[in-house]
Protein backbone atom coordinates (compact mmCIF):
# COMPACT_ATOMS: atom_id res chain seq x y z
CA UNK A 1 0.00 0.00 0.00
CA UNK A 2 1.40 3.40 -0.93
CA UNK A 3 1.71 6.11 1.69
CA UNK A 4 -0.02 9.41 1.11
CA UNK A 5 2.23 12.31 0.06
CA UNK A 6 3.49 14.51 2.88
CA UNK A 7 3.53 18.28 2.70
CA UNK A 8 6.92 19.94 2.60
CA UNK A 9 6.32 21.32 6.11
CA UNK A 10 5.59 17.87 7.52
CA UNK A 11 8.49 16.40 5.58
CA UNK A 12 10.99 18.90 6.97
CA UNK A 13 9.59 18.39 10.46
CA UNK A 14 10.09 14.65 10.09
CA UNK A 15 13.66 15.15 8.91
CA UNK A 16 14.39 17.47 11.83
CA UNK A 17 13.00 14.92 14.25
CA UNK A 18 15.14 12.23 12.65
CA UNK A 19 18.21 14.43 12.99
CA UNK A 20 17.54 15.05 16.69
CA UNK A 21 17.00 11.34 17.24
CA UNK A 22 20.27 10.59 15.49
CA UNK A 23 22.14 13.05 17.69
CA UNK A 24 20.78 11.48 20.87
CA UNK A 25 22.92 8.83 22.56
CA UNK A 26 22.44 5.47 20.89
CA UNK A 27 21.81 2.44 23.12
CA UNK A 28 24.35 -0.41 23.03
CA UNK A 29 24.20 -3.74 24.77
CA UNK A 30 27.93 -3.50 25.33
CA UNK A 31 30.08 -0.45 24.88
CA UNK A 32 32.30 -1.03 21.82
CA UNK A 33 36.00 -0.33 22.02
CA UNK A 34 36.60 2.68 19.83
CA UNK A 35 39.66 2.73 17.60
CA UNK A 36 40.84 4.75 14.64
CA UNK A 37 38.51 4.81 11.64
CA UNK A 38 39.14 5.74 8.02
CA UNK A 39 37.31 6.62 4.82
CA UNK A 40 38.61 6.65 1.25
CA UNK A 41 36.06 8.38 -0.94
CA UNK A 42 35.84 9.41 -4.59
CA UNK A 43 35.09 13.05 -3.79
CA UNK A 44 35.39 15.53 -0.92
CA UNK A 45 31.63 15.78 -0.35
CA UNK A 46 31.21 12.06 0.32
CA UNK A 47 34.34 12.09 2.50
CA UNK A 48 32.78 14.79 4.69
CA UNK A 49 29.41 13.02 4.83
CA UNK A 50 30.90 9.64 5.75
CA UNK A 51 33.21 11.19 8.37
CA UNK A 52 30.33 12.99 10.07
CA UNK A 53 28.24 9.81 10.19
CA UNK A 54 31.08 7.94 11.89
CA UNK A 55 31.62 10.85 14.30
CA UNK A 56 27.89 10.76 15.18
CA UNK A 57 28.14 7.11 16.24
CA UNK A 58 27.20 5.49 12.96
CA UNK A 59 28.92 2.34 11.79
CA UNK A 60 30.55 1.50 8.46
CA UNK A 61 27.22 0.52 6.86
CA UNK A 62 25.59 3.78 7.98
CA UNK A 63 28.48 5.72 6.47
CA UNK A 64 28.20 3.71 3.25
CA UNK A 65 24.48 4.45 2.91
CA UNK A 66 24.96 8.17 3.48
CA UNK A 67 27.93 8.32 1.09
CA UNK A 68 26.05 6.33 -1.54
CA UNK A 69 23.22 8.85 -1.63
CA UNK A 70 25.51 11.89 -1.50
CA UNK A 71 27.51 10.62 -4.49
CA UNK A 72 24.24 10.38 -6.45
CA UNK A 73 24.19 14.18 -6.15
CA UNK A 74 27.84 15.22 -6.45
CA UNK A 75 29.26 12.51 -8.75
CA UNK A 76 26.52 12.09 -11.38
CA UNK A 77 28.87 10.37 -13.83
CA UNK A 78 28.97 7.29 -11.59
CA UNK A 79 27.30 7.79 -8.19
CA UNK A 80 23.66 6.98 -8.58
CA UNK A 81 20.19 6.00 -7.56
CA UNK A 82 19.51 4.91 -11.15
CA UNK A 83 22.15 2.18 -11.30
CA UNK A 84 23.31 -0.68 -9.10
CA UNK A 85 26.30 -2.41 -7.59
CA UNK A 86 27.77 -4.57 -4.85
CA UNK A 87 28.48 -4.03 -1.15
CA UNK A 88 30.99 -6.18 0.73
CA UNK A 89 30.95 -5.78 4.50
CA UNK A 90 32.82 -7.15 7.50
CA UNK A 91 30.50 -6.52 10.43
CA UNK A 92 30.79 -8.00 13.89
CA UNK A 93 33.34 -10.54 12.70
CA UNK A 94 31.14 -11.79 9.85
CA UNK A 95 31.43 -11.34 6.08
CA UNK A 96 28.32 -10.07 4.27
CA UNK A 97 27.88 -9.52 0.53
CA UNK A 98 24.93 -7.68 -0.98
CA UNK A 99 24.21 -7.90 -4.72
CA UNK A 100 22.10 -4.96 -5.84
CA UNK A 101 23.12 -5.24 -9.48
CA UNK A 102 20.64 -4.14 -12.14
CA UNK A 103 18.50 -6.72 -13.94
CA UNK A 104 17.24 -7.06 -17.50
CA UNK A 105 13.60 -5.95 -17.90
CA UNK A 106 10.93 -8.58 -18.53
CA UNK A 107 10.57 -7.26 -22.10
CA UNK A 108 14.29 -7.78 -22.86
CA UNK A 109 15.32 -10.48 -25.33
CA UNK A 110 18.58 -12.17 -26.28
CA UNK A 111 18.88 -10.60 -29.76
CA UNK A 112 17.31 -7.23 -29.00
CA UNK A 113 20.42 -5.31 -30.09
CA UNK A 114 20.96 -7.18 -33.39
CA UNK A 115 19.72 -6.19 -36.84
CA UNK A 116 18.09 -8.55 -39.34
CA UNK A 117 21.53 -9.69 -40.50
CA UNK A 118 22.52 -10.58 -36.95
CA UNK A 119 24.92 -7.66 -36.57
CA UNK A 120 25.09 -5.52 -33.42
CA UNK A 121 23.24 -2.21 -33.71
CA UNK A 122 25.84 0.36 -32.73
CA UNK A 123 25.14 2.39 -29.61
CA UNK A 124 21.70 1.04 -28.75
CA UNK A 125 22.94 -0.78 -25.66
CA UNK A 126 24.81 2.31 -24.46
CA UNK A 127 22.73 5.45 -25.05
CA UNK A 128 19.03 6.05 -24.64
CA UNK A 129 16.11 4.37 -22.95
CA UNK A 130 16.59 0.86 -24.35
CA UNK A 131 20.03 0.67 -22.72
CA UNK A 132 18.63 0.81 -19.18
CA UNK A 133 18.50 -2.09 -16.74
CA UNK A 134 16.21 -2.13 -13.70
CA UNK A 135 18.00 -0.02 -11.04
CA UNK A 136 19.02 -1.60 -7.75
CA UNK A 137 20.81 1.07 -5.70
CA UNK A 138 17.91 2.34 -3.56
CA UNK A 139 16.77 -1.19 -2.71
CA UNK A 140 20.36 -2.22 -2.01
CA UNK A 141 21.20 0.64 0.34
CA UNK A 142 17.90 0.06 2.16
CA UNK A 143 18.60 -3.67 2.55
CA UNK A 144 22.09 -2.97 3.93
CA UNK A 145 20.67 -0.46 6.42
CA UNK A 146 17.84 -2.76 7.50
CA UNK A 147 20.31 -5.50 8.37
CA UNK A 148 23.22 -3.55 9.83
CA UNK A 149 22.36 0.16 10.13
CA UNK A 150 22.48 1.90 13.49
CA UNK A 151 21.45 5.51 12.81
CA UNK A 152 17.95 6.30 11.47
CA UNK A 153 17.49 6.00 7.70
CA UNK A 154 16.29 9.60 7.36
CA UNK A 155 19.44 10.88 9.03
CA UNK A 156 21.57 9.11 6.44
CA UNK A 157 19.68 10.47 3.42
CA UNK A 158 19.51 14.04 4.74
CA UNK A 159 23.05 15.11 3.70
CA UNK A 160 22.27 14.17 0.09
CA UNK A 161 19.02 16.14 0.24
CA UNK A 162 20.93 19.21 1.42
CA UNK A 163 23.55 18.87 -1.32
CA UNK A 164 20.85 18.62 -3.99
CA UNK A 165 18.62 21.36 -2.57
CA UNK A 166 21.31 23.87 -1.56
CA UNK A 167 23.74 22.94 -4.32
CA UNK A 168 27.44 22.13 -4.34
CA UNK A 169 30.39 23.86 -5.98
CA UNK A 170 31.23 21.98 -9.17
CA UNK A 171 34.78 20.55 -9.32
CA UNK A 172 36.69 21.18 -12.59
CA UNK A 173 36.95 17.45 -13.34
CA UNK A 174 33.16 17.02 -13.28
CA UNK A 175 32.66 20.02 -15.55
CA UNK A 176 35.20 18.56 -17.98
CA UNK A 177 33.49 15.15 -17.97
CA UNK A 178 30.12 16.75 -18.77
CA UNK A 179 31.60 18.75 -21.65
CA UNK A 180 33.21 15.61 -23.06
CA UNK A 181 29.98 13.59 -22.97
CA UNK A 182 27.55 16.23 -24.27
CA UNK A 183 28.17 15.52 -27.99
CA UNK A 184 27.48 11.80 -27.60
CA UNK A 185 24.10 12.41 -25.98
CA UNK A 186 23.10 15.32 -28.25
CA UNK A 187 19.77 14.67 -29.96
CA UNK A 188 19.39 11.27 -28.30
CA UNK A 189 18.58 12.19 -24.69
CA UNK A 190 17.75 15.28 -22.63
CA UNK A 191 21.09 15.13 -20.84
CA UNK A 192 22.08 18.66 -21.94
CA UNK A 193 18.84 20.15 -20.58
CA UNK A 194 19.79 19.06 -17.10
CA UNK A 195 23.60 19.04 -17.00
CA UNK A 196 24.49 21.42 -19.83
CA UNK A 197 24.26 24.39 -17.45
CA UNK A 198 26.80 22.93 -15.03
CA UNK A 199 29.96 25.07 -14.76
CA UNK A 200 33.20 24.58 -12.83
CA UNK A 201 33.40 26.69 -9.69
CA UNK A 202 29.69 27.50 -9.70
CA UNK A 203 27.03 26.11 -7.38
CA UNK A 204 24.84 23.46 -9.04
CA UNK A 205 21.33 23.00 -7.66
CA UNK A 206 19.14 19.96 -8.33
CA UNK A 207 15.69 20.65 -6.83
CA UNK A 208 13.97 17.74 -8.60
CA UNK A 209 16.53 15.29 -7.26
CA UNK A 210 16.18 16.84 -3.80
CA UNK A 211 12.43 16.13 -3.91
CA UNK A 212 13.08 12.50 -4.89
CA UNK A 213 15.54 12.09 -2.03
CA UNK A 214 13.07 13.66 0.41
CA UNK A 215 10.49 11.06 -0.57
CA UNK A 216 13.04 8.25 -0.26
CA UNK A 217 14.02 9.56 3.19
CA UNK A 218 10.42 9.19 4.39
CA UNK A 219 9.20 6.16 2.44
CA UNK A 220 12.40 4.27 1.65
CA UNK A 221 12.40 2.13 -1.51
CA UNK A 222 8.57 2.06 -1.59
CA UNK A 223 8.60 5.45 -3.33
CA UNK A 224 11.29 4.53 -5.83
CA UNK A 225 9.82 1.20 -6.89
CA UNK A 226 6.05 1.72 -6.45
CA UNK A 227 5.37 5.35 -5.61
CA UNK A 228 5.66 8.81 -7.13
CA UNK A 229 9.26 8.40 -8.26
CA UNK A 230 8.39 5.06 -9.86
CA UNK A 231 5.60 6.78 -11.81
CA UNK A 232 8.05 9.40 -13.11
CA UNK A 233 10.54 6.69 -14.12
CA UNK A 234 7.86 4.68 -15.93
CA UNK A 235 6.65 7.81 -17.74
CA UNK A 236 10.23 8.42 -18.89
CA UNK A 237 10.48 4.86 -20.17
CA UNK A 238 7.24 5.25 -22.12
CA UNK A 239 8.35 8.62 -23.53
CA UNK A 240 11.60 7.18 -24.88
CA UNK A 241 10.59 3.65 -25.83
CA UNK A 242 12.36 2.01 -22.89
CA UNK A 243 11.62 -1.51 -21.69
CA UNK A 244 11.22 -1.13 -17.91
CA UNK A 245 7.63 -1.66 -16.76
CA UNK A 246 5.81 -1.42 -13.44
CA UNK A 247 6.28 -5.15 -12.81
CA UNK A 248 10.05 -4.78 -13.25
CA UNK A 249 10.25 -2.08 -10.57
CA UNK A 250 7.85 -3.73 -8.16
CA UNK A 251 9.58 -7.07 -8.54
CA UNK A 252 13.17 -5.92 -8.06
CA UNK A 253 14.98 -7.51 -5.11
CA UNK A 254 18.59 -7.23 -3.94
CA UNK A 255 20.22 -10.55 -3.06
CA UNK A 256 22.40 -11.44 -0.08
CA UNK A 257 25.10 -13.81 -1.33
CA UNK A 258 28.05 -15.59 0.19
CA UNK A 259 31.24 -13.68 -0.49
CA UNK A 260 34.18 -15.43 -2.13
CA UNK A 261 36.62 -16.26 0.65
CA UNK A 262 40.07 -17.75 0.03
CA UNK A 263 43.42 -17.94 1.80
CA UNK A 264 46.21 -16.05 0.07
CA UNK A 265 49.62 -16.23 1.69
CA UNK A 266 49.13 -15.16 5.33
CA UNK A 267 45.86 -13.35 4.66
CA UNK A 268 42.25 -14.18 3.95
CA UNK A 269 40.73 -12.49 0.90
CA UNK A 270 37.04 -11.55 0.89
CA UNK A 271 35.81 -10.45 -2.50
CA UNK A 272 32.87 -10.32 -4.89
CA UNK A 273 31.08 -13.48 -6.03
CA UNK A 274 29.05 -13.78 -9.23
CA UNK A 275 27.38 -12.02 -10.97
CA UNK A 276 30.58 -10.02 -10.70
CA UNK A 277 33.54 -11.57 -12.46
CA UNK A 278 35.88 -9.31 -10.51
CA UNK A 279 36.33 -11.51 -7.47
CA UNK A 280 36.95 -14.74 -9.36
CA UNK A 281 39.35 -12.99 -11.73
CA UNK A 282 41.22 -11.33 -8.87
CA UNK A 283 41.67 -14.61 -7.01
CA UNK A 284 42.86 -16.31 -10.20
CA UNK A 285 45.40 -13.57 -10.88
CA UNK A 286 46.76 -13.67 -7.32
CA UNK A 287 47.17 -17.45 -7.50
CA UNK A 288 48.73 -17.40 -10.97
CA UNK A 289 51.31 -14.83 -9.94
CA UNK A 290 52.30 -16.93 -6.93
CA UNK A 291 52.57 -20.00 -9.17
CA UNK A 292 54.96 -18.00 -11.37
CA UNK A 293 56.94 -16.54 -8.46
CA UNK A 294 60.23 -17.95 -9.77
CA UNK A 295 59.65 -16.32 -13.16
CA UNK A 296 58.81 -12.95 -11.59
CA UNK A 297 61.84 -13.11 -9.28
CA UNK A 298 64.51 -10.53 -10.07
CA UNK A 299 62.26 -8.44 -12.34
CA UNK A 300 61.52 -4.93 -11.12
CA UNK A 301 57.95 -3.76 -10.73
CA UNK A 302 56.65 -2.49 -14.10
CA UNK A 303 59.73 -3.69 -15.98
CA UNK A 304 59.13 -5.15 -19.44
CA UNK A 305 59.28 -8.78 -18.30
CA UNK A 306 57.08 -8.03 -15.27
CA UNK A 307 54.44 -6.50 -17.58
CA UNK A 308 54.75 -9.37 -20.08
CA UNK A 309 54.19 -12.06 -17.44
CA UNK A 310 51.27 -10.10 -16.01
CA UNK A 311 49.71 -9.80 -19.47
CA UNK A 312 50.08 -13.54 -20.00
CA UNK A 313 48.23 -14.12 -16.71
CA UNK A 314 45.48 -11.68 -17.65
CA UNK A 315 44.98 -13.35 -21.06
CA UNK A 316 44.01 -16.61 -19.42
CA UNK A 317 41.84 -15.02 -16.76
CA UNK A 318 39.85 -13.02 -19.32
CA UNK A 319 39.49 -16.09 -21.55
CA UNK A 320 37.84 -17.93 -18.64
CA UNK A 321 35.69 -14.87 -17.90
CA UNK A 322 34.39 -14.76 -21.47
CA UNK A 323 33.45 -18.42 -21.63
CA UNK A 324 32.13 -19.42 -18.24
CA UNK A 325 30.90 -16.51 -16.14
CA UNK A 326 27.35 -15.20 -15.85
CA UNK A 327 24.46 -14.73 -13.41
CA UNK A 328 24.53 -17.82 -11.14
CA UNK A 329 20.73 -17.70 -10.84
CA UNK A 330 20.50 -18.43 -14.59
CA UNK A 331 23.58 -20.45 -15.52
CA UNK A 332 25.72 -23.06 -13.81
CA UNK A 333 29.21 -21.65 -13.33
CA UNK A 334 32.15 -23.93 -12.36
CA UNK A 335 33.49 -21.56 -9.70
CA UNK A 336 35.22 -24.27 -7.64
CA UNK A 337 36.94 -25.64 -10.73
CA UNK A 338 38.10 -22.18 -11.84
CA UNK A 339 39.69 -21.57 -8.42
CA UNK A 340 41.07 -25.08 -7.94
CA UNK A 341 44.82 -24.92 -7.14
CA UNK A 342 45.66 -27.75 -9.55
CA UNK A 343 43.78 -26.04 -12.38
CA UNK A 344 45.52 -22.73 -11.72
CA UNK A 345 48.93 -24.43 -11.53
CA UNK A 346 48.25 -25.95 -14.95
CA UNK A 347 47.17 -22.58 -16.34
CA UNK A 348 50.37 -21.03 -15.02
CA UNK A 349 52.43 -23.55 -16.96
CA UNK A 350 50.71 -22.44 -20.18
CA UNK A 351 52.24 -18.96 -19.85
CA UNK A 352 54.80 -18.19 -22.54
CA UNK A 353 57.74 -16.71 -20.67
CA UNK A 354 59.36 -15.13 -23.72
CA UNK A 355 56.68 -14.39 -26.32
CA UNK A 356 53.15 -13.03 -26.68
CA UNK A 357 50.76 -15.98 -26.66
CA UNK A 358 48.75 -16.07 -29.87
CA UNK A 359 45.00 -15.65 -29.51
CA UNK A 360 44.41 -19.15 -30.83
CA UNK A 361 46.60 -20.65 -28.11
CA UNK A 362 44.72 -18.97 -25.26
CA UNK A 363 41.43 -20.76 -24.77
CA UNK A 364 39.14 -21.18 -21.78
CA UNK A 365 40.96 -23.61 -19.51
CA UNK A 366 38.26 -26.01 -18.35
CA UNK A 367 37.21 -28.85 -20.49
CA UNK A 368 33.72 -28.92 -21.94
CA UNK A 369 34.28 3.97 -17.81
CA UNK A 370 32.77 4.80 -15.20
CA UNK A 371 32.04 3.33 -11.84
CA UNK A 372 32.73 4.56 -8.34
CA UNK A 373 34.06 2.80 -5.28
CA UNK A 374 34.51 3.76 -1.66
CA UNK A 375 36.14 2.06 1.33
CA UNK A 376 35.26 2.52 5.02
CA UNK A 377 36.59 1.21 8.33
CA UNK A 378 34.62 2.33 11.37
CA UNK A 379 35.65 2.88 15.00
CA UNK A 380 34.76 -0.72 15.92
CA UNK A 381 36.80 -2.37 13.16
CA UNK A 382 33.87 -3.06 10.82
CA UNK A 383 34.47 -2.38 7.14
CA UNK A 384 32.60 -1.77 3.90
CA UNK A 385 33.90 -1.96 0.36
CA UNK A 386 31.18 -0.67 -1.98
CA UNK A 387 31.31 -0.41 -5.76
CA UNK A 388 28.33 0.85 -7.75
CA UNK A 389 27.87 2.22 -11.22
CA UNK A 390 25.85 3.56 -14.12
CA UNK A 391 28.24 1.62 -16.42
CA UNK A 392 29.57 4.23 -18.86
CA UNK A 393 30.09 7.85 -17.85
CA UNK A 394 26.66 9.32 -16.97
CA UNK A 395 25.10 5.98 -17.96
CA UNK A 396 22.55 6.03 -20.75
CA UNK A 397 22.36 9.82 -20.67
CA UNK A 398 18.66 9.53 -19.85
CA UNK A 399 17.56 11.90 -17.08
CA UNK A 400 14.16 11.05 -15.60
CA UNK A 401 11.98 14.06 -16.31
CA UNK A 402 10.62 15.57 -13.12
CA UNK A 403 13.05 13.54 -10.98
CA UNK A 404 16.47 14.76 -12.09
CA UNK A 405 18.46 11.53 -11.84
CA UNK A 406 20.33 9.59 -14.50
CA UNK A 407 19.62 6.03 -15.58
CA UNK A 408 22.23 3.38 -16.25
CA UNK A 409 23.48 1.81 -19.50
CA UNK A 410 24.06 -1.61 -17.97
CA UNK A 411 22.44 -3.63 -20.75
CA UNK A 412 25.76 -3.26 -22.60
CA UNK A 413 27.38 -5.47 -19.94
CA UNK A 414 25.53 -8.47 -21.35
CA UNK A 415 27.05 -10.40 -24.23
CA UNK A 416 25.08 -8.88 -27.12
CA UNK A 417 26.49 -11.46 -29.51
CA UNK A 418 29.07 -14.18 -28.75
CA UNK A 419 32.59 -12.94 -29.46
CA UNK A 420 31.59 -9.30 -30.06
CA UNK A 421 33.31 -6.93 -27.58
CA UNK A 422 31.25 -4.58 -25.44
CA UNK A 423 32.14 -0.96 -24.66
CA UNK A 424 35.06 -2.08 -22.49
CA UNK A 425 36.40 -4.44 -25.15
CA UNK A 426 35.57 -7.67 -23.32
CA UNK A 427 33.78 -10.53 -24.99
CA UNK A 428 31.28 -13.02 -23.66
CA UNK A 429 29.39 -16.14 -24.60
CA UNK A 430 26.06 -17.79 -23.85
CA UNK A 431 26.53 -17.66 -20.07
CA UNK A 432 26.13 -13.87 -20.20
CA UNK A 433 23.49 -13.53 -22.92
CA UNK A 434 20.40 -11.39 -22.28
CA UNK A 435 17.47 -13.00 -20.47
CA UNK A 436 14.53 -11.30 -18.68
CA UNK A 437 15.30 -10.77 -14.99
CA UNK A 438 18.94 -11.74 -15.38
CA UNK A 439 21.81 -9.78 -13.86
CA UNK A 440 24.51 -8.77 -16.31
CA UNK A 441 28.10 -9.79 -15.65
CA UNK A 442 30.29 -7.20 -13.95
CA UNK A 443 34.00 -6.63 -13.32
CA UNK A 444 33.49 -4.85 -9.99
CA UNK A 445 35.77 -6.20 -7.27
CA UNK A 446 35.13 -4.72 -3.80
CA UNK A 447 37.70 -6.54 -1.66
CA UNK A 448 38.68 -6.87 2.00
CA UNK A 449 41.82 -8.62 3.32
CA UNK A 450 41.81 -10.03 6.83
CA UNK A 451 44.77 -10.95 9.02
CA UNK A 452 44.12 -12.80 12.26
CA UNK A 453 40.43 -11.97 11.95
CA UNK A 454 41.06 -8.24 11.71
CA UNK A 455 40.60 -5.97 8.71
CA UNK A 456 43.99 -5.36 7.06
CA UNK A 457 43.06 -3.84 3.67
CA UNK A 458 39.87 -2.47 2.10
CA UNK A 459 39.94 -1.51 -1.56
CA UNK A 460 38.21 -1.32 -4.90
CA UNK A 461 38.12 0.83 -8.00
CA UNK A 462 36.22 2.08 -11.00
CA UNK A 463 37.22 1.35 -14.59
CA UNK A 464 35.10 -1.36 -16.23
CA UNK A 465 37.22 -4.36 -17.13
CA UNK A 466 40.33 -2.56 -15.86
CA UNK A 467 38.99 -2.87 -12.29
CA UNK A 468 40.34 -6.40 -12.12
CA UNK A 469 43.93 -5.52 -13.03
CA UNK A 470 43.79 -2.28 -11.02
CA UNK A 471 42.84 -4.02 -7.76
CA UNK A 472 45.31 -6.84 -8.42
CA UNK A 473 48.22 -4.44 -9.00
CA UNK A 474 47.36 -2.46 -5.87
CA UNK A 475 47.48 -5.61 -3.74
CA UNK A 476 50.76 -6.72 -5.33
CA UNK A 477 52.23 -3.24 -4.86
CA UNK A 478 51.50 -3.51 -1.14
CA UNK A 479 52.28 -7.16 -0.49
CA UNK A 480 55.27 -7.75 -2.79
CA UNK A 481 56.87 -4.31 -2.95
CA UNK A 482 55.99 -2.82 0.42
CA UNK A 483 54.31 0.31 -0.91
CA UNK A 484 52.22 2.34 1.51
CA UNK A 485 48.60 3.25 0.73
CA UNK A 486 49.37 6.52 -1.05
CA UNK A 487 52.13 5.03 -3.21
CA UNK A 488 50.07 1.93 -4.04
CA UNK A 489 47.14 3.90 -5.45
CA UNK A 490 49.30 6.49 -7.20
CA UNK A 491 51.69 4.09 -8.91
CA UNK A 492 51.71 3.66 -12.71
CA UNK A 493 49.54 0.73 -13.79
CA UNK A 494 48.89 -1.22 -16.95
CA UNK A 495 46.14 -3.39 -18.41
CA UNK A 496 45.71 -6.34 -20.75
CA UNK A 497 42.51 -8.33 -21.30
CA UNK A 498 42.98 -10.96 -24.05
CA UNK A 499 41.74 -8.80 -26.93
CA UNK A 500 43.61 -7.36 -28.76
CA UNK A 501 46.25 -10.04 -28.02
CA UNK A 502 49.26 -7.73 -28.36
CA UNK A 503 47.92 -4.56 -26.71
CA UNK A 504 49.05 -3.29 -23.31
CA UNK A 505 47.64 0.03 -22.14
CA UNK A 506 48.69 2.26 -19.27
CA UNK A 507 47.18 5.15 -17.33
CA UNK A 508 47.89 8.29 -19.37
CA UNK A 509 48.79 10.62 -16.50
CA UNK A 510 51.19 8.13 -14.88
CA UNK A 511 52.74 6.10 -17.70
CA UNK A 512 54.99 3.07 -17.61
CA UNK A 513 58.73 3.79 -17.67
CA UNK A 514 60.02 4.72 -21.13
CA UNK A 515 62.50 1.84 -21.08
CA UNK A 516 59.66 -0.61 -20.38
CA UNK A 517 57.57 0.73 -23.26
CA UNK A 518 60.53 0.56 -25.62
CA UNK A 519 61.46 -3.02 -24.68
CA UNK A 520 57.87 -4.26 -24.87
CA UNK A 521 57.66 -2.73 -28.34
CA UNK A 522 60.75 -4.64 -29.44
CA UNK A 523 59.10 -7.82 -28.14
CA UNK A 524 56.00 -7.34 -30.29
CA UNK A 525 53.62 -5.46 -28.01
CA UNK A 526 51.67 -2.35 -28.86
CA UNK A 527 52.02 -0.22 -25.73
CA UNK A 528 49.65 2.74 -25.69
CA UNK A 529 48.00 5.17 -23.28
CA UNK A 530 44.56 3.88 -22.33
CA UNK A 531 41.69 5.68 -24.06
CA UNK A 532 40.60 7.11 -20.70
CA UNK A 533 42.23 7.74 -17.32
CA UNK A 534 41.11 4.43 -15.88
CA UNK A 535 40.80 3.44 -12.26
CA UNK A 536 39.88 5.46 -9.19
CA UNK A 537 41.26 3.37 -6.33
CA UNK A 538 40.02 4.02 -2.81
CA UNK A 539 42.19 2.13 -0.35
CA UNK A 540 42.48 1.71 3.42
CA UNK A 541 45.52 -0.13 4.76
CA UNK A 542 46.36 -1.23 8.29
CA UNK A 543 50.03 -1.72 9.14
CA UNK A 544 52.20 -1.57 12.25
CA UNK A 545 51.75 2.20 12.40
CA UNK A 546 47.96 2.08 12.30
CA UNK A 547 45.48 2.94 9.54
CA UNK A 548 46.39 4.62 6.26
CA UNK A 549 43.82 5.84 3.73
CA UNK A 550 44.45 6.97 0.17
CA UNK A 551 42.37 8.18 -2.75
CA UNK A 552 43.59 7.85 -6.30
CA UNK A 553 45.33 11.06 -7.48
CA UNK A 554 43.84 10.46 -10.93
CA UNK A 555 40.40 11.35 -9.55
CA UNK A 556 38.94 13.96 -7.23
CA UNK A 557 38.73 11.76 -4.15
CA UNK A 558 39.55 12.50 -0.55
CA UNK A 559 40.63 10.14 2.22
CA UNK A 560 40.75 10.63 5.95
CA UNK A 561 41.95 8.77 9.03
CA UNK A 562 39.68 9.59 11.97
CA UNK A 563 41.28 9.26 15.44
Amino acid sequence: MLLRPLSRRHLLSALAAAWLAACAPQPHLTAPVRQAAAVAMPDSFSAEVASRVLADGGNAVDAAVAAGFSLAVTMPEAGNIGGGGFLLAWVGGQAEFLDYRETAPVAAARDMYLDRQGQVLAGQSLVGHRAVGVPGTVAGLWAAHQRHGRLPWQRLVEPAIALARDGFVVPPQLARFVAEELPGFDGRTRFADHFGRLRAGERFHQPQLAAVLERIAIRGPEDFYRGETAALLLAEMQRGGGLIGAADLAGYRPVWRESLRRRWRDAEVLTAPLPSSGGIALLQMLALKDALAADFAGHARNSAQYVHLSAEIAKRVFADRAEYLGDPDFVSVPVAALLDPDYLARRAQEVDRAHISSLGSVRPGLEPVHTTHFSIVDHEGNAVANTYTLNTSFGSGVVVEGAGFLLNSEMDDFSLKPGVPNYFGVVGARANEIEPGKRMLSSMAPTILLRNGRVATVLGSSGGSTIITTVWQALINIEDFGLDAEAAVGAPRFHHQLLPPDLVTYTPSRPLPAATIEELGRNGYRVEPHSYEYGDLQLILRNAGGLQAASDPRGRGESRVLP
